[in-house]
């Protein structure tokens, strides 16, 4: 399992890197609404003053998660950009690939 706030880093990164990969193409799309469904595992920690954290069940991992501690949730994530406050811009050529 790893951590939603995990999940959440790398599909920022991913939405940076498509960002970056956009410069200088002359066809661009708007990110809107990004809907993210996972199913989750919750712990608490069981020291003064703990916390609850939420950890994406993977799909090989969730024969063995028992339904009692697991739960889906939906967010809806609305990126903005930091210097504008508008949504950002991604683009691409088919076949592009990480360089």
């Amino acid at each position: 399992m790893i951590e939603l706030a995990e999940v959440i880093r790398e599909l920022r990164s991913e939405l940076d890197q498509a960002i970056t990969h956009a410069a200088g193409q002359n066809l661009r799309f708007e990110v809107g609404p990004i809907e993210l469904e996972v199913t989750v595992a919750i712990s608490r920690e069981a020291s003064a003053g703990g916390k609850v954290k939420f950890w994406v069940v993977e799909a090989d991992g969730q024969g063995r998660a028992s339904s009692s501690t697991t739960q889906l949730i939906r967010l809806t994530l609305e990126p903005k950009l930091v210097s504008t406050g508008r949504p950002p811009e991604v683009s691409g050529q088919a076949g592009d690939q990480e360089r």
